[in-house]
């Protein structure tokens, strides 16, 4: 049986595993806007640019959150673009709170926001690279 402690570890771990991979592929996903725009797409320079910046940084922020390391800040950063993200899928987008056959909803958006917040506000448990340091 697993006491308090090992459980939040556990949890704590498979959270920043979970948004890891999920910003991983985000940022893989934006790097064809590194070439030409694929056939049919437009988008403003500042839109590419953005885009272009995400494809680093998410991927980064990713990295940081699966090995546990400075997770506050990888997780603030993150949330940062998700709230950036959620501004753009409800209102640019117009798209529904909730996920449906129509496409991505804010929810999905909120949950990584949510994810963030509670790293912030846990850290990143015992197993991870910041709890090394500590030690």
């Amino acid at each position: 049986m697993m006491n308090a402690k090992t459980f939040k570890d556990v949890a704590l771990l498979a959270l920043r595993l979970i948004i890891a991979a999920v910003f991983i592929n985000a940022g893989y996903a934006k790097l064809m806007f590194w070439g030409p725009l694929p056939e049919g797409m437009t988008m403003s320079a500042n839109m590419v640019y953005l885009t272009q910046f995400l494809s680093i940084v998410e991927p980064l922020g990713g990295i940081a959150l699966a090995v546990g390391f400075l997770t506050f800040w990888a997780a603030a950063g993150l949330a940062v673009i998700m709230v950036g993200a959620s501004y753009f899928v409800y209102f640019v987008m117009q798209s529904a709170f909730f996920t449906g056959a129509t496409g991505t909803g804010l929810d999905y958006v909120l949950l990584l926001l949510a994810g963030c917040l509670v790293l912030m506000a846990c850290g990143s448990g015992n197993w991870s690279v910041d709890a090394k340091w500590k030690r």
